[in-house]
């Protein structure tokens, strides 16, 4: 049973092909075993982790009205601003506040599948221009350090390094949350975000330095997981469960909400490919092919689907019921 997560440093990467095979090695057992763990020597800049971190703390300093002028309610691709409470996991009520940003591109066309109603422009505050130029450079970064360790798990499971590259290389479906969780604890604790595992495929977390809340399930027991500076949090979602028969495993995580009088700022991004992505199912060894798990069971009996878009649209329509019946009431009866 451990009691902390695992760090794991992305540097050894670049320090020989010795270290290099460690790293792979050591991730894949890693999220195998537990599912999180924290990544250091990813190379994204301080000085970027600094200012996504500030200029999140300045949107929410703004005043309600400007806040609420892009409020999600607004945008059918269930963006932006989220008020405190109006968020649901698992049927319960999660308590921050929080915007939501996804790639910024056209709305989709009329005709298609369902799930292209997510693709389309972001809801930008005009009170603070700098958060979309902070977001937009953060986001490209980590789309970088995301893929690479797609890469490096390929290749610890023995496929292709570019096994995942049709459905990430170029235009993924990243999402960012930038979270507020406002202190409720007190002390007994309250619920930020409901038990839950991610239904994408990979998530990197940051977390305001000196603030925990995070807690990761592992042998049914509780770990903390608080900030490690300059760290991410990494997590396996449930499509790269899936794409290795669940060998890598989808960890429930829950959020606690701070002691009052505190707060607490938190920058999940969420790396997911194409909406229209059929999981590449990867081919594993024997010997690793007898040690997949199949499917963990879904705490709220939903199975995952295989084409990512259907999951993604799925989530929002319940985690926003108020933005699916001003939206996509026709969709309703399949949330």
């Amino acid at each position: 049973m451990i009691t902390s997560l695992p760090i794991l440093d992305m540097s050894r990467l670049d320090a020989g092909a010795d270290e290099a095979a460690a790293f792979r090695d050591e991730l894949r057992e890693v999220t195998h075993d537990v599912g999180f763990f924290y990544l250091v020597g990813h190379g994204v800049p301080q000085e970027l982790i600094d200012e996504v971190v500030a200029v999140s703390r300045r949107f929410f300093d703004l005043p309600a009205e400007q806040k609420l002028a892009i409020e999600n309610v607004n945008s059918p691709q269930f963006r932006g601003y989220t008020r405190m409470g109006g968020e649901l996991t698992a049927g319960e009520v999660d308590w921050r506040e929080q915007i939501d940003v996804g790639p910024e591109r056209p709305a989709a066309e009329d005709g298609k599948e369902d799930y292209w109603r997510l693709e389309g422009p972001n809801q930008w505050p005009d009170a603070l221009p700098e958060l979309q130029k902070t977001v937009t450079e953060w986001t490209d970064r980590l789309n970088e350090v995301a893929l690479r360790l797609l890469r490096t798990w390929a290749l610890s499971l023995g496929a292709p390094e570019n096994a995942f590259d049709e459905a990430f290389a170029h235009d993924p479906f990243s999402v960012l949350k930038i979270v507020r969780y406002p202190g409720e604890s007190d002390p007994e604790p309250k619920q930020g975000v409901g038990h839950h595992r991610d239904g994408g495929v990979l998530t990197l977390l940051l977390v305001e330095e000196g603030k925990g809340g995070l807690q990761v399930e592992h042998e049914g027991e509780w770990i903390d997981a608080p900030s490690v500076p300059g760290a991410f949090v990494v997590n396996i979602g449930e499509m790269l469960e899936l794409a290795t028969r669940g060998y890598l495993k989808a960890t429930l995580h829950r959020v606690i909400s701070p002691l009052k009088g505190t707060d607490r700022i938190s920058l999940p991004f969420f790396f997911n490919p194409h909406l229209d992505t059929r999981m590449p199912q990867l081919e594993l060894s024997p010997e690793l092919a007898a040690k997949a798990r199949g499917l963990s069971v879904d705490p709220t009996n939903s199975p995952i689907l295989e084409t990512y878009g259907d999951n993604a649209l799925r989530y929002r329509l319940r985690a926003h019921p108020n933005v699916a019946e001003a939206h996509h009431s026709d969709l309703l009866a399949r949330a």
